[in-house]
């Protein structure tokens, strides 16, 4: 299967890390997603992807507003102790932007400082640059094994007006 050209990937890690380059990487991460899944509404609840050589892929809608929509992204894997999640992605989309970012848990992370100087925001693009890079090269490998939740059957959600 061969990807469109996508956002041009932000400068790694060694490179001094803006708010851009955060956002270049993503729009890459919405271009990625909306080839998985072209239906960014998301108008079920869970669906589950199937490759023919990979594991059986879940979509699970946490959250939907008229603009943006939470899931989590993932593997189910079925042990003694129960059923583990792994990766587990939480990622939000904000459509009318065209844009989605992973989160870390149901929220994102505080960040208040509007100096580019701060610690906290240091930190703030450290982890959201980990978290999304690698979200877009799992997107990558998905597409590449053949996932995708546009004809997956799955029950269909009336969305609200």
């Amino acid at each position: 299967m061969k990807i469109p050209t996508l956002p041009r990937l932000p400068p790694p890690a060694t490179t001094t890390r803006r708010l851009a380059h955060l956002i270049d990487l993503y729009e890459r991460n919405f271009a990625l997603l909306e080839q998985l899944n072209p239906e960014l509404e998301l108008p079920f609840d869970h669906a589950v992807s199937k490759s023919e050589t990979d594991l059986p892929l879940h979509l699970l809608v946490v959250e939907r507003s008229p603009y943006t929509v939470e899931f989590r992204l993932t593997y189910e894997f079925r042990e003694p102790e129960g059923i583990r999640l792994s990766p587990d992605f939480w990622i939000k989309v904000y459509r009318d932007a065209r844009v989605a970012e992973t989160l870390r848990y149901t929220g994102r992370p505080p960040w208040l400082s509007q100096d580019g100087n701060k610690a906290e925001a240091h930190a703030y693009l450290h982890d959201q640059w980990s978290r999304n890079v690698m979200l877009s090269k799992w997107l990558q490998y998905l597409l590449h094994h053949g996932h995708g939740f546009a004809h997956v059957a799955r029950p269909r959600k009336a969305l609200a007006p």
